[in-house]
Order: C-alpha cells, then sequence, then structure tokens
C-alpha cells in the first residue's frame, strides 16, 4: 500500500503502527520520525519558515482565511506521479494542515481514487480511535490494538504515580504569545489528568485568544509555553513580550519560578503518539517529586524569572 500524509500527526501515528516503508508521500511540516525527511513533500506554505514574527502570522493566517483562501498548496503533479492508494487528512483545523476539502477536491480528478481517511480530533480518547482507522485503512488492525494498549499503559502510569497528590497547580497554559491564546482540544484534558488545574480552555473545543488582563486575574501558579509549530528557541524572542506585560512579575508563576517554554512543535499541538508524552512532561513540571519524564531529553526548558535568578 502507498501512504501520503498530509499532515504531522498522522505521519506519527503511521510510524508508530510501523508503515514508514508504506509512506511515499508527506506534508512540508512532517519531521518525525527523521526518516521521514527524505520523503518527497506534497504540500507547501508561503509564511512557512519566512521569517514572519508571530503577529505577522496571526495577521497573515487571518487575512488568508477571511479572504476564503487556503494557507497551502498542494504539488499536484507530484500527487499524481505518487499514485497513493490510502491519503491520510484531517478537517479539525484549517490553519494547522491543509484542509480537508482541498484534499478531496484534488483526489476526485485522480483516474485511480485512492482511500482518504479524515482524522479530526478533538479529545485524548480520538486519539486512539484515530490510530485505529489508520490501521484499518492500511490492512493492519491488529497492530492499532498494541499501540493503543502501551499508550493507554502510561497514561494510567501517570495517573497512578499522581494518585492522593494535595495540591492541583492553577495552571495557564499558552498556545501562542502574540496574540495571546488559551488552549483547547486536548490540552485542557492532559492538564487534569497531570493532577493541575487548567485555568482556561475548554476540552475538546477550539483555543480561544484572550486579552492578558484576564490572565493576570487568574493568578496562576504555573505558566506553561507551547507555541504551536514552534520550538523552544522560536519561543524565546516573544517571552519579551511576555515579561513587558503590565503585572508579569507578579504573577505567582513568575515569583516562584514556575514558568516552562516547551517544544510545541512536537508535543502539545499534534494529535499523535506524542501526546502521550505531553502528558509526561506535564506530570513532571507539575509534580516533579511524583514524576519523572521518562525521555532521554527534556523538550522543556525552566524560563528563567527574575525571582528565578534571585533564588538561584
Amino acid at each position: 500500500m502507498r501512504i501520503i500524509s498530509m499532515l504531522p500527526a498522522a505521519t506519527e501515528i503511521a510510524a508508530a503502527l510501523g508503515l514508514l516503508e508504506q509512506l511515499v508521500g508527506v506534508s512540508h511540516e512532517c519531521d518525525y520520525p527523521p526518516e521521514v525527511n527524505a520523503l518527497p513533500r506534497v504540500t507547501e506554505c508561503p509564511i512557512y519558515n519566512a521569517g514572519l514574527t508571530s503577529a505577522e502570522i496571526d495577521r497573515a493566517v487571518r487575512a488568508s482565511l477571511a479572504a476564503g483562501e487556503t494557507l497551502y498548496r498542494i504539488d499536484e503533479p507530484l500527487m499524481r506521479d505518487l499514485r497513493p492508494d490510502l491519503v491520510l487528512s484531517q478537517a479539525l483545523c484549517d490553519v494547522c494542515a491543509i484542509g480537508y476539502g482541498t484534499v478531496a477536491g484534488l483526489l476526485d480528478t485522480l483516474l485511480v481514487r485512492p482511500h482518504l481517511l479524515n482524522l479530526e480530533p478533538h479529545r485524548l480518547e480520538d486519539l486512539y480511535r484515530n490510530i485505529t482507522e489508520v490501521a484499518e485503512a492500511a490492512g493492519v488492525p491488529e497492530r492499532a490494538t498494541a499501540l493503543n494498549a502501551g499508550l493507554r499503559a502510561r497514561v494510567a502510569e501517570v495517573q497512578a504515580r499522581l494518585d492522593g497528590v494535595s495540591r492541583r497547580p492553577r495552571v495557564l497554559h499558552l498556545e501562542w504569545i502574540d496574540p495571546l491564546f488559551y488552549p483547547g482540544h486536548w490540552t485542557p484534558e492532559i492538564i487534569t489528568l497531570a493532577s493541575g488545574e487548567c485555568l482556561r480552555g475548554e476540552p475538546g473545543l477550539p483555543s480561544t485568544t484572550f486579552e492578558w488582563e484576564q490572565a493576570a486575574a487568574l493568578a496562576p501558579e504555573a505558566l506553561t509555553i507551547a507555541c504551536c509549530g514552534y520550538g523552544i528557541d522560536q519561543t524565546r524572542p516573544d517571552m519579551a513580550l511576555l515579561e513587558s506585560l503590565p503585572g508579569w512579575d507578579e504573577l505567582p508563576a513568575v515569583r516562584a519560578g514556575q514558568v516552562y517554554v516547551i517544544n510545541g512543535t512536537h508535543y502539545f499541538n499534534r494529535s499523535g503518539p506524542r501526546l502521550i508524552d505531553s502528558l509526561e512532561i506535564m506530570a513532571e513540571i507539575l509534580h516533579p517529586d511524583r514524576f519523572q519524564y521518562p525521555g532521554a531529553e527534556r523538550p522543556w526548558i525552566r524560563w528563567e524569572t527574575a525571582a528565578s535568578r534571585q533564588a538561584a
């Protein structure tokens, strides 16, 4: 079977199911596991790696969507040459990846139309369903059973380690800094599973913008920042924007040195197996005495605030 993935989460699901050899094409954003970097790229985005600031990216995205345009382009000749049997796409977010309708329209013009699978997760439970759907479409349903069992076991391990914690820190999680975005979809659920109290953001609903005054009034005890599509180094310049906001130094999270910058490219914002890694990340951030992230390297840093510098 020849498979094309139009989004990173689907690529990571396919890889976790042992389907790397069947992948013949991926999106411009797919970068994990490293082997997929050698595959042909079937999409592109004019603002991707264009050196724009966060605010400029936000304005470009809003203008494009308001005009009814797509943010992404498909390499149609390449898609035809790759002759896929299965295409993995999504209808969850037209900002995160190319939309289902655009992909479907192109596939309708192919001489032999491949199977198009729409992945549209809203909650953590949907991750397991998507894994099952991809496995079934690829003809390896038994692999989903084993993969899902392993992921659920890791969630259960987090919950067991955190059972009976005496305090659930009040967490403000940011998905974008300029403008500010509260979390949505599965992230509020992840914070709850990690024995934290998610101050804003509704499970299963999209992320939303908000004003700084609202955040300051929440008095978060922990501030976690995982900007969508941004690694830690890309997020660093925007931290100056946060630090310049009125009342920043008075936030309980800032005074306690509980500000964390997370690799938002690979964690929290991709609805693949590494959502469970995201839970493990949050568990250590909130309860380091109870849980330690099992990865070889921690994909987050504790942001050095004035208070944390003084404590050091």
